[in-house]
């Protein structure tokens, strides 16, 4: 029996960061792993994904477009194996492991005891039950990068980011793509105007996006093609089908049932804003819990799971993991960087929300870039007692352009410390940069800024004229 203060199931982000934290408070800890760290992120999520755009971007060809992806992978995936590790003091332990108890853990025939227990264990591409899709089967993102040559033609089921990234990405190498979504319109977790901006993106790359539209049956024909029938339309066809509708915890396996730790239906880990199961002792973080799945909310779920375990601070007041200030990026071309509320939920949990939208058309850096297809989108809600003295509290913002997934994070950090909008306007930016456009639009909660003024937030569906490039693209 091996002894630690923490045993961590997952070497994905999530892990990662719960080890490094446990280290620096000065614990003992062991990584379990059931293959190589890193997880998803590294071998198969974002670094191969943003590799392979990075290349598509450039036109490489796609034989040096996959080897390029390969060779980044390597090069990060290093920083994080079994030696790296052991330099922060961190044990590895590569195998399947089982839950005992809360206090007990098994792996390779190995017993470790602990203090606390941090799940980790991450997702796994869903495949929704689509007649004949499992048996096909289709590509997902684990098997995407294994491909040697870039298919001639390609369907993807998914309008997501996923699903959005790589359609452009394999358009630019040449393949002809079909997107299937079954929202009336992609990215429908964003704004309207950014679904209606990566939409006219793709399509101006040669893809053709089939919104509103469900598949019904997946079928390997004679000739080796695959065949996606539809409730619209008529069936899309193509060399390979790839399937980007989303990820499913994986919570299943590991005997956490059997000790009494709640999972919902999805096979998610149920936790509390602290990371804490219904199990005493026992933690869960990243993927596996079914909250925002991307790397960097993974790695603060993480860090939460280990201080609340094994901080004292934490004895007193437990941190609590918040999406409000958690950004994230669509990394197509144009990208979509966005934080906090939507207007549309902006309006219905706070009256008085008010919005300000500033199209591309009207940056100068953008005009001068030649890429005008874009916006910033501010939102802002009342503050108490003092109201929109000051332009009111940012609680929301969008932003659509080249580097609108590095532009955001001023407005994260504005959502964070409930910054007044006020303070963006007064922040003198550097001209002409993309970053101008924030202090542009700030300005539009104080009257006339490059001809728009703010507006009352409105449900999406009743806002007419409001904003430029709001109306969907159908095929």
């Amino acid at each position: 029996m091996r002894r630690y203060d923490m045993v961590i199931i997952g070497g994905g982000a999530a892990g990662l960061v719960a080890a490094r934290e446990a280290r620096r408070l000065g614990k003992t800890v062991v990584i379990v792993q059931d293959g190589p760290l890193g997880g998803d992120c590294t071998f198969t999520g974002c670094v191969p994904s943003k590799t392979l755009l990075a290349q598509a971007a450039l036109r490489q060809p796609f034989e040096a477009a996959i080897a390029a992806v390969h060779e980044v992978v390597a090069h990060i995936a290093a920083g994080e194996d079994a030696a790296a590790m052991a330099h922060y003091g961190i044990d590895v332990i590569h195998g399947r492991a089982m839950v005992h108890s809360a206090h007990r853990v098994e792996v390779n025939g190995i017993m470790l005891k602990t203090r606390r227990l941090v799940v980790a264990t991450g997702a796994r591409p869903l495949l929704p039950p689509i007649p004949g899709l499992a048996q096909l089967p289709p590509l997902t993102n684990e098997t995407l990068f294994q491909l040697t040559a870039a298919p001639a033609s390609l369907v993807v089921l998914g309008g997501g980011p996923i699903g959005c990234e790589m359609a452009q990405a394999f358009a630019r190498f040449g393949t002809a793509v079909t997107l299937i979504e079954a929202a009336p319109r992609l990215l429908p977790r964003e704004e309207p105007e950014a679904s209606a901006t990566v939409a006219r993106a793709l399509q101006a790359d040669g893809v053709i996006v089939r919104l509103a539209t469900s598949a019904t049956a997946v079928a390997r024909l004679p000739d080796g093609s695959v065949q996606v029938t539809t409730d619209q339309g008529e069936p899309a066809q193509a060399e390979q089908l790839l399937a980007a509708i989303g990820r499913a915890p994986s919570g299943r396996g590991f005997g956490l049932e059997a000790v009494g730790v709640r999972l919902d239906a999805r096979g998610a880990v149920v936790v509390d804003d602290a990371m804490a199961t219904n199990v005493r002792g026992i933690f869960a973080a990243g993927d596996v819990t079914g909250r925002l799945q991307f790397t960097h909310a993974a790695g603060r779920m993480g860090w939460i799971a280990a201080a609340n375990a094994l901080s004292k601070v934490a004895k007193v007041r437990r941190f609590r993991f918040s999406t409000a200030a958690i950004p994230w990026a669509t990394f197509t071309s144009p990208e979509v960087g966005r934080v906090g509320l939507t207007e549309a939920e902006a309006a219905t949990q706070h009256p008085g929300a008010r919005v300000a939208f500033l199209p591309f058309s009207h940056v100068d850096r953008a005009i001068v870039s030649g890429h005008t297809d874009g916006f910033v989108k501010l939102i802002a809600v009342p503050r108490r007692l003092i109201g929109h003295l000051g332009g009111g509290r940012l609680v929301g913002a969008t932003v659509v352009g080249p580097t609108g997934g590095d532009v955001v994070h001023e407005a994260a950090l504005a959502v964070q410390t409930r910054m007044l909008v006020g303070r963006l306007a007064q922040t003198t930016h550097a001209y002409p940069t993309w970053a101008a456009a924030v202090q542009q639009a700030a300005l539009q909660f104080f009257g006339s800024s490059s001809g728009f003024s703010a507006r009352p937030a409105q449900r999406e569906g009743t806002s007419e004229g409001t904003s430029e490039g709001t109306s969907e693209v159908t095929t």
